[in-house]
């Protein structure tokens, strides 16, 4: 029995309609697709791409979709995207599905719909009351974020020892890794305070971290804080399948350079299950046929959505 996978479809006016109609019979083999959106907007999705819409395709269409006008950040769009979300998110609470994959939105489009979420994450964190965990990468390295979508002048007052603590033993306890490096956030780890103490901080939460989960205190399994610039080097991945980042874009700039195409989005410490590509909407090529839109991203989100949801089924 293949899984049942919810599709939200993310920005209409960006390349999430091609990805879910030109991957549709590659994920098919790993899933059965449900589709939250309607028949309206992937008929016109099609006609734009000079792509037809697959017979067989399950939708489930609660709303009506708004005319497609592609690369551009409207306040309808960004509510669609929203509502198939939401609805897809809601079809795993209900046991329709198993787990929900989303393409990629817009956060300026939220915002002028009027929606206070920064992301999907931001959503599920408040629905569920849990302190999601979002996780980015690939089975080569994965990298976990501290802190998410906030500026970066408020980092360094974010870095508290308890919720970092918590945050790490959350990590611990949903991947059961054996290793986690942990970064540091200034240049060089702060070189012992020359550059900053806020490592101070965290080199006590990796020790109350440990601690905890050893009685005799000398269980580490988290290491640092690891110099950032040297954490993504050959050696340091050979050493470590997860890293712990500081802030955006200390994480995902060297992930992203690495494995762009392969890299996905997980949502980590929620009741249910989350993936998503790890790009954005694209509007710079959304909906120029002549344009090669990568599937490699949403076809490993959704593998890997299939195959934690056949684990959670032999689990129960």
């Amino acid at each position: 029995m293949k899984p049942k996978i919810a599709i939200s479809i993310g920005d209409p006016n960006g390349i999430g309609p091609e990805i879910a109609l030109k991957a549709h019979k590659k994920i098919s083999s790993i899933c059965t697709p449900f589709y939250f959106t309607g028949m309206d907007l992937l008929k016109e999705a099609a006609r734009r791409l000079r792509l037809e819409v697959p017979k067989e395709i399950v939708l489930n269409p609660p709303f009506a979709a708004p005319s497609i006008e592609p690369g551009k950040v409207t306040a309808e769009a960004g509510a669609y995207s929203f509502a198939s979300f939401k609805e897809a998110v809601d079809s795993v609470r209900s046991k329709k599905t198993e787990a929900v994959v989303t393409l990629p939105v817009n956060k300026e489009a939220w915002k002028l719909a009027g929606l206070a979420f920064k992301g999907h994450t931001e959503f599920l964190r408040e629905l569920f009351q849990k302190d999601a965990i979002m996780v980015l990468g690939c089975s080569k390295l994965y990298v976990a974020l501290f802190t998410e979508h906030i500026p970066l002048k408020d980092v360094p007052k974010a870095i508290q020892k308890d919720k970092l603590v918590k945050f790490l033993l959350d990590l611990y306890k949903e991947t059961a890794a054996k290793r986690i490096g942990v970064l540091g956030l200034n240049p060089h780890a702060g070189d012992h305070g020359v550059l900053g103490d806020e490592e101070k901080i965290i080199e006590e939460a990796i020790r109350e971290a440990n601690g905890s989960l050893s009685e005799k205190g000398d269980f580490t399994i988290f290491e640092g804080p690891l110099v950032p610039d040297i954490a993504f080097t050959p050696r340091a991945r050979e050493s470590y399948s997860y890293l712990v980042a500081m802030y955006h874009d200390q994480g995902l700039a060297p992930l992203k350079a690495l494995y762009f195409d392969e890299s996905i989005n997980i949502s980590l410490n929620l009741p249910i299950i989350r993936t998503s590509v790890d790009h954005g909407t694209a509007f710079d090529i959304a909906y120029t046929p002549e344009s090669e839109v990568s599937l490699k991203s949403y076809i490993e989100a959704v593998s890997t959505a299939a195959k934690l949801a056949l684990e959670r089924s032999k689990q129960w």
